[in-house]
């Protein structure tokens, strides 16, 4: 074999152990993933916003955005529910460059497995208590989850993963919302399948065990645009494309018929200053129909500090080093017009 073991990682549950939540975080997590589950079964008609890093990649950074963002919550809170994203682990489409915190606590140097596990509980577990926020992530290995499930209150399945057996095995014996993303190509009826899984009851091995899941009744759908064949990206945000997917949950009977829109990637064609315009044309779509509008649960926008994105390196603080992302001033403003147009 041409892999090599470098060492047994602890199991989640030593992890726990040696980072547990308090009482009151563990409470303060319970009660936003009540207020996310109302949002999925319509007893709540607030927006949904995830947001923040397109990757979580410096927690000092990272905590500065989400404080910024605690405060904007509070202006907004009668309409709009904000989960921040720290994504710390990231899909790379060949598998080269950066892989995320998870691999590299520290960007610029060598991979290391085990801090980086320490690193994004920590940052997760900081991010509770210091601005009451539990985040979004996305689920990229489904057996490091058990090292956040009792930190994350959204995760997102990602276009190269929404295929995977395990993926949606996994996800449907998660308890809090799962986002499927339509895949690169853009079949939705892929995306649609991980969902039908994702509800289902099934059986299947989990970190060594032989585990069984209830299904996940808060899977959903994530539209978030489709490259061709030639490479060329084309959105999917449209009023068409919205009221087609309306149209194809009824067809399915599948439990809470729910979308998020992501305004970047494949649906901004990585142009990430549309993200503003996409996100108003969706709330127009909306108001243009009462099943859009029913079906359409919020956005996932990619936003920090600065505006752009830089290399590794560069060290400008507050901005990705990955896909480029809204600087806070464009993120503050467009927030605050959703608010006035919901």
């Amino acid at each position: 074999m041409s892999m090599h073991i470098v060492r047994e990682l602890p199991h989640p549950s030593e992890i726990k152990a040696a980072h547990p939540l308090s009482q009151e975080l563990i409470d303060i997590k319970a009660e936003r993933d009540k207020e996310t589950a109302k949002i999925f079964t319509g007893e709540s008609d607030k927006f949904l916003l995830i947001i923040g890093p397109c990757s979580a990649d410096n927690e000092d950074s990272v905590l500065d955005y989400i404080t910024r963002l605690r405060e904007l919550q509070e202006k907004v809170s009668d309409k709009i529910f904000m989960i921040p994203r720290i994504y710390t682990g990231k899909p790379r489409t060949t598998g080269d460059g950066y892989k995320g915190m998870l691999h590299q606590p520290d960007p610029a140097a060598m991979p290391d497995l085990k801090s980086g596990i320490i690193a994004v509980r920590n940052l997760h577990m900081r991010a509770l208590a210091e601005t009451g926020f539990s985040s979004a992530d996305e689920m990229l290995y489904p057996e490091n989850f058990s090292y956040l499930d009792d930190l994350l209150s959204y995760i997102a399945i990602g276009a190269r993963s929404v295929e995977n057996q395990q993926h949606r095995l996994v996800s449907s014996g998660v308890s809090i919302p799962v986002g499927m993303k339509n895949p690169t190509g853009g079949d939705i009826s892929v995306m649609m399948n991980s969902i039908t899984a994702a509800q289902h009851p099934h059986a299947f091995i989990y970190r060594g065990c032989e585990v069984r899941s209830d299904g996940n009744p808060y899977a959903h759908a994530i539209l978030r645009g489709y490259v061709n064949d030639r490479g060329q990206s084309f959105p999917n945000y449209h009023f068409e494309d919205l009221n087609r997917l309306a149209a194809t949950y009824a067809e399915k009977g599948l439990k809470n018929p729910a979308l998020v829109v992501d305004t970047n990637h494949s649906n901004s064609g990585k142009q990430y200053l549309e993200q503003p315009r996409i996100a108003k044309e969706i709330l127009h779509s909306m108001r243009h129909s009462s099943e859009v509008k029913k079906l359409v649960k919020g956005l996932m926008i990619e936003s920090y500090i600065e505006d752009g994105s830089q290399k590794i390196g560069e060290n400008i603080y507050g901005k990705s080093i990955t896909d480029p992302c809204l600087g806070w001033e464009k993120t503050e403003k467009l927030v605050l017009e959703i608010a006035d147009q919901l």
